[in-house]
């Protein structure tokens, strides 16, 4: 993916079953604005509609995937409770709608993630990252309270402890460490992360497409501790009857892919 000298809002480009979202303000570490934040609503919600589309790719231009929110956005709605309460509420409703997609989703981690970013990655379902990589979670540092549906991420996700270690210390650490606590899911040499993306995405992409949105739905519940079992069970219940498995088993039998 080659970097670009001009900043602007976030870039959706859609190659086939894959669609990837492209942060791209290189010269400030790919903040985000808040007008970014509406730009995020409006290509996740053509990506939900799009049957045609079966896996996203989140990523960054440059060297990092992104900084997170803008400081300087922040501190001018300090002044203010009802700014700074909606920039907050904006944008956890932005990574809580990534966290719902229908189709699954990969963080192609570039490089440094930091701040609000940490909890958009965290919001995908994979995150393959540079060895390069690193992060921090500055909120202590900077007073702010993180907003609750992103602490409930990182505690699920990563676990009470990693949570605590990362919000309350606000230390840095690299893509090892990354990898060790669960953040990241897998961590490669930059010259082989889009190989690596590209091999996830077209198995993604590949599978059964309401079966997969079915499941990551009640992962994503069971997470949440908010499982809806009559929804799951009837949704497994419509697959035994579906299409799709009619194309799986034939696929299975005949020892060819199956084109869902």
């Amino acid at each position: 993916m080659s970097d670009t000298d001009s900043a602007s809002p976030p870039v959706l480009s859609i190659d086939g079953p894959r669609a990837t979202i492209r942060l791209n303000r290189p010269k400030h570490l790919n903040r985000l604005l808040a007008d970014d934040l509406a730009t995020l609503l409006g290509q996740f919600e053509q990506i939900d509609t799009d049957p045609s589309i079966r896996v996203l790719v989140l990523t960054g231009t440059g060297r990092a995937f992104s900084g997170g929110f803008d400081l300087d956005e922040i501190a001018a709605r300090a002044t203010s409770e009802t700014d700074s309460e909606s920039s907050a509420a904006a944008f956890g409703a932005v990574v809580d709608r990534l966290e719902d997609l229908r189709v699954p989703t990969i963080c192609r981690l570039n490089g440094g993630v930091y701040g609000g970013a940490t909890d958009l990655a965290l919001a995908c379902d994979f995150r393959i990252g540079a060895d390069s990589a690193e992060m921090f979670m500055p909120a202590a540092r900077l007073g702010l309270h993180y907003y609750p549906s992103g602490i409930k991420r990182y505690v699920t996700r990563l676990g009470v402890d990693n949570a605590k270690k990362m919000f309350l210390t606000a230390q840095r650490i690299d893509a090892a460490e990354m990898l060790r606590i669960g953040y990241l899911t897998t961590m490669v040499p930059m010259d082989r992360l889009d190989r690596e993306v590209d091999a996830l995405a077209t198995t993604l992409a590949g599978h059964a497409p309401n079966a997969v949105a079915g499941m990551k739905r009640a992962i994503n519940e069971f997470a949440r501790q908010a499982f809806d079992e009559a929804a799951a069970d009837a949704r497994s219940r419509a697959s035994m009857r579906s299409q799709e498995i009619r194309e799986g088993i034939a696929a299975f039998t005949e020892k060819r892919a199956p084109r869902f």
